[in-house]
């Protein structure tokens, strides 16, 4: 990583990889179709986040996934996805869909609106175990959970009605008011990625703004306090 600064390393959203394909504007945080960086393969289990904004009316056709925890968080429009398992599903904004690819799965990610523009992010973190069977979860927000500051979205055993991923992580949305502040424990031995979608924080003393991601590998208390409103996901990972 780049921008180490007492033990938080920095990945700024202008350094990421870029594909604009018309239709795709997508910037990637780690290597990823043609864009490749030895630099930035992954994190840990975490091999891909991807910014996307899909045109009104386009997407992904049908393709095919294996051996990899798959999803998305829409920020803004709506995302259409069907899949090999018949799971057809709209998701809005601040949802999660999660797909288990398993031993081979095939899917599809649209534009649900012929005209507003879908802006999300699709992760994929590497699962604990290949050739397991296909599975797909969700997340929406509880009652409870929509103002709340952070909140855990995904777990590997569906705790507090989070999505289940196989593999030993923890995402959590963070989701701040400007001058509002949360703490979160790195445990000895785990490393953490905050990835900003909207708005400005700190970390510790590092700014990071829409776009940019930040990791430590080093245990303790981190604390993450808005500048203005923001938004990000954060990860806990073996």
């Amino acid at each position: 990583m780049t921008g180490n600064t007492n033990t938080i390393a920095v990945r700024r959203a202008n350094e990421r990889g870029l594909a604009d394909f018309g239709w795709l504007k997508s910037r990637h945080t780690f290597s990823f179709g043609e864009y490749y960086d030895t630099r930035f393969m992954g994190f840990r289990t975490l091999r891909v986040i991807n910014e996307d904004r899909v045109r009104g009316g386009e997407g992904f056709p049908t393709h095919p996934h294996r051996d990899m925890e798959i999803f998305s968080y829409v920020l803004e429009g709506s995302l259409a996805h069907r899949d090999s398992m018949g799971n057809e599903r709209v998701l809005q904004p601040g949802q999660v869909q999660l797909m288990s690819a398993g031993r081979g799965v095939t899917h599809s990610e649209y534009n649900a609106s012929a005209d507003v523009e879908t802006h999300f992010l699709q992760v994929w973190i590497q699962p604990n175990r290949k050739g397991l069977e296909p599975a797909y979860t969700e997340w929406h927000p509880g009652a409870d959970q929509v103002g709340r500051d952070k909140v855990l979205i995904i777990s590997p055993d569906g705790r507090d009605a989070s999505a289940t991923i196989r593999q030993d992580a923890y995402v959590y949305r963070v989701r701040l008011a400007g001058g509002a502040s949360v703490t979160h424990d790195v445990a000895g031995g785990r490393g953490m990625w905050l990835q900003v979608m909207r708005g400005s924080v700190r970390l510790g003393a590092v700014r990071l703004d829409a776009g940019d991601g930040a990791s430590t590998e080093t245990a303790g208390a981190l604390t993450i306090e808005a500048e203005r409103d923001a938004e990000a996901l954060l990860f806990d990972l073996a």
